[in-house]
């Protein structure tokens, strides 16, 4: 089976096709297994956090939270893979990401979790005579 467009898995292990619709064109869904999802909650290290701080103040991108977000993203995008594995999957379908802050001022942290609906896909058949 050839892999249709996907969102590109960089982590280790296998890849199976990712996409935020709920269909996959020239495939057919043969079993819905369920929601799969992965979830991270991350805190920035103290460098971060004063690099963060005086950023802030001055303006600008602040690049020490931005690769901690995309690391973050990246992980969370794994352990959907793995969970998706797991139930027996070959697709996920409707995959979506959400964000949120925990905590308080003192003592934040970033929660990420991506999640989508776990399928089993087969090619459709060709038309006959096609």
């Amino acid at each position: 089976m050839s892999i249709p467009p996907s969102i590109p898995y960089v982590g280790g292990g296998a890849h199976i096709p990712v996409t935020t619709t709920f269909t996959i064109e020239g495939y057919r869904i043969v079993q819905y297994l369920g929601v799969v999802r992965g979830l991270i909650v991350r805190s920035p290290t103290i460098s971060q956090g004063i690099l963060g701080g005086l950023k802030s103040i001055i303006g600008g991108r602040i690049g020490a939270y931005t690769d901690m977000c995309e690391q973050t993203r990246q992980q969370a995008y794994d352990l959907l893979i793995q969970h998706a594995l797991a139930v027996g999957a070959n697709a996920v379908l409707g995959f979506r990401y959400d964000a949120s802050e925990i905590g308080g001022k003192t003592a934040s942290a970033t929660e990420v979790l991506c999640y989508g609906t776990a399928v089993t896909i087969v090619p459709e058949q060709a038309a006959p005579g096609t």
